[in-house]
């Protein structure tokens, strides 16, 4: 996903006081609508059941193996528990904060990505509530470790919700993954914008990391992190359609409004120029006229035809061999025009 990540050609200088409002927005119309698309449960249930079929069916099914281990081992479920609580909500702003402050041309396509992607995944969790494996009947072989281990944290049997807010969360929305969607998206930007060798290898271990805890926290299936990362590269694929339609709004924006409202459509150039100021003086030099002796001057005493003269023109030959006598008659024959007679 080179595309979504490289810098745009003519790119704007982002300003904190206008993404901040935009991300908060965008966050909370995404959490909003997560807890709006809530499924039956039923339904819920049986696409879970019926992910993990199409699992052992190919012979993919992890998560058995690995909700053991964490089970077994509480050196690995508790650690794997607050990482499946707090990462995703820690570092990823980080990230975004490191794009924006340190790699400033390419954070626009970035943050674009970013929000892409998770408004498709809402579009997942409506169309397919998913019931997660530590939700299943326990015949299923799972053990919620969120709630084995909740002593250890602030979760209770709401996965990453803290104790007694359960409710506030949406437990089905499971496919895809975007812990493990939003995690790739970190790796992807680590390892291509980093330059330390120890943070272009977290840009590997993140997302590998994730999809293992996902699973064996019994959270996610593993084709929900598949799911995660496939939305993750259509989001990649919308970055330019996304930003070519922003920027045609801007444009809509600063040439229909004008004065303090026009600087919410502006953007701000490579020198920190507002491209408003930019396009208001393009437009004040589209209507200067143009210099039409531009490259064509006229020698010392030389007249256009038929121009009055002054007493200030000295008398004697002109161009072309004439008086100022010869003037006179011409302006007072019939051929001249009536100003000069």
């Amino acid at each position: 996903m080179p595309h979504a990540t490289a810098p745009p050609a003519t790119g704007h200088r982002p300003r904190w006081w206008t993404e901040l409002p935009l991300i908060a927005v965008v966050y909370a119309l995404y959490s909003v609508g997560r807890l709006l698309v809530r499924g039956d449960v039923s339904t819920a249930v049986d696409h879970g059941l019926a992910i993990l079929r199409l699992e052992q069916a190919l012979y993919l099914n992890a998560e058995h193996p690995l909700n053991r281990l964490f089970t077994s081992t509480p050196s690995l479920g508790i650690p794997a528990d607050f990482a499946y609580a707090s990462l995703h909500y820690v570092v990823t702003p980080a990230v975004l904060i490191w794009m924006f402050r340190r790699r400033s041309a390419a954070y626009r396509a970035a943050r674009v990505w970013l929000m892409n992607s998770t408004l498709l995944g809402l579009v997942g969790f409506t169309l397919m509530p998913t019931c997660p494996p530590r939700l299943l009947d326990a015949s299923h072989g799972f053990v919620d470790t969120m709630a084995q281990y909740s002593a250890y944290g602030w979760w209770g049997e709401g996965a990453s919700a803290p104790r007694g807010l359960s409710g506030m969360t949406n437990q089905y929305a499971a496919m895809p993954s975007l812990h493990v969607g939003w995690s790739l998206w970190c790796g992807i930007l680590l390892w291509r914008h980093g330059r330390h060798p120890l943070i272009r290898a977290a840009g590997i271990a993140y997302p590998l990391i994730t999809t293992v805890i996902v699973m064996g926290t019994a959270n996610h299936y593993f084709l929900d992190a598949v799911a995660g990362a496939a939305v993750m590269g259509v989001g990649a694929l919308l970055v330019r359609p996304v930003m070519r339609i922003a920027d045609r709004f801007k444009a809509w924006g600063a040439a229909r409004f004008t004065g303090p409202a026009a600087v919410l459509f502006a953007g701000r150039g490579e020198g920190g120029r507002s491209t408003v100021a930019g396009s208001v003086s393009a437009t004040v030099s589209a209507t200067v006229p143009p210099n039409v002796s531009t490259g064509c001057k006229t020698s010392p005493g030389e007249r256009i035809p038929g121009q009055r003269t002054t007493s200030a023109d000295p008398p004697g030959p002109a161009v072309g061999g004439t008086t100022a006598g010869d003037d006179a008659d011409a302006s007072a024959s019939d051929d001249a025009p009536a100003a000069a007679r």
